[in-house]
C-alpha cells in the first residue's frame, strides 16, 4: 500500500516536471506576443483620472481571466476535434486587430482634438460610459491577443499527453494575465509614487529626485506605449496572416519578416476599415 502511495508521488513529480518544462517553453515562445500585449493593455489602461486606473485595470484584468478561462477549455476542445477551426478563428482575430491599429492611426492624424481640449477630454474620461466602452474595447483585444497566447502555448506541447497539454496551457494563460497586468499596474502608477516620494522627502535629497524623475517619464512613457501598442497590434495582426496563409508566408520573401507582417497588418487594417466604413454608410442609407 506504501509503495503504491510514492509511485502515485513520483507519477505526479514526473508530471510537474513534465509541465515546468513544458511551460518554460511555452513561455519562451509567447515572449513576442506577451511583450505586444503588454504594449496595447498599458496604453489602454492609461489616459483615465487618478483615482480611476486602478479600477479599470482591475475591471481589464478580470476580463482578461475571464477570457483566458473561455478560450483555454474551447482550444484544448477544437485542437483535438476540429483544428482546422483554430486557424480560422485567428485569421478573423487578425483582421479585428490590423482594424484597431488602422483606426488608431486614422483617428491620430485626421481626429485629433485641439490642445484646448486636452483637459475637456480628461473630464470626459471620468465618464462611466466612455470608461465603459474603454474597458469593453481593452477586454476585446486582449481577447484576441490572448487566443495567439494559447495557440503557441498549445502548439509547442501538441506531442504530449492531454494532461499536460492542460496544465501547460493553463499555467501559461495565468501567467501571462498576472504578469502582463502586474507590469501594467506599475506603469499606471508610476506619477503618484513619485509624488509620494517626493513628498516624503520634503523635496530634498535622491528620493526627490527619483520621485521627480518618475512624475516626468510617465507621460513620456505613455506617449511611446501608445506608438509601440498601435505598431505591435499590426505586427500582430500580420504575424498571424504570415503564418496562417500560405500566400502571404511565402509573399516577398527577400523583405525581412517584421517589415512584412508590418505591412501586411496596415493593408489588411486599411481594407477591414474600408469595408466596416462602406457597411455603416449603406446601412445608414437604408435606414433613411
Amino acid at each position: 500500500m506504501a509503495s503504491g502511495f510514492f509511485a502515485i508521488l513520483d507519477d505526479i513529480t514526473a508530471l510537474m516536471d513534465d509541465v515546468a518544462v513544458s511551460t518554460k517553453i511555452a513561455t519562451r515562445k509567447t515572449a513576442g506576443i506577451l511583450g505586444d500585449d503588454l504594449a496595447v493593455n498599458a496604453e489602454k489602461a492609461t489616459g483615465f483620472l487618478a483615482s480611476r486606473e486602478l479600477p479599470v485595470l482591475w475591471a481589464i484584468t478580470k476580463g482578461s481571466f475571464v477570457n483566458k478561462l473561455i478560450i483555454v477549455p474551447i482550444a484544448l476542445l477544437l485542437n483535438a476535434f476540429f483544428p482546422a477551426a483554430i486557424k480560422i478563428i485567428l485569421i478573423l482575430g487578425g483582421l479585428y486587430l490590423a482594424y484597431e491599429g488602422v483606426e488608431k492611426i486614422i483617428e491620430y492624424f485626421f481626429h485629433r482634438p485641439k490642445e484646448g481640449h486636452e483637459v475637456i477630454e480628461e473630464v470626459q474620461q471620468d465618464d462611466s460610459a466612455a470608461e465603459a466602452t474603454k474597458i469593453k474595447s481593452a477586454i476585446t483585444t486582449d481577447f484576441i491577443l490572448s487566443i495567439e497566447i494559447v495557440i503557441i502555448a498549445l502548439g509547442s506541447v501538441a506531442d504530449k499527453t492531454l494532461t499536460t497539454q492542460i496544465a501547460t496551457v493553463s499555467a501559461v494563460a495565468l501567467l501571462a494575465t498576472i504578469g502582463v497586468y502586474g507590469i501594467v499596474a506599475l506603469i499606471v502608477r508610476m506619477d503618484d509614487t513619485g509624488y509620494k516620494l517626493i513628498k516624503h522627502s520634503n523635496n530634498k535629497g535622491f528620493l526627490s529626485a527619483l520621485g521627480t524623475l518618475l512624475v516626468k517619464s510617465l507621460p513620456v512613457i505613455i506617449r511611446i506605449l501608445a506608438v509601440v501598442g498601435t505598431i505591435a497590434l499590426l505586427l500582430v495582426a500580420g504575424g498571424i496572416f504570415a503564418h496562417n496563409i500560405d500566400y502571404f508566408h511565402h509573399f516577398l520573401p527577400e523583405v525581412p519578416a517584421t517589415l512584412k507582417e508590418l505591412g501586411i497588418g496596415i493593408v489588411a487594417g486599411l481594407l477591414a476599415v474600408l469595408l466596416l466604413t462602406g457597411i455603416k454608410k449603406a446601412w445608414s442609407l437604408v435606414k433613411k
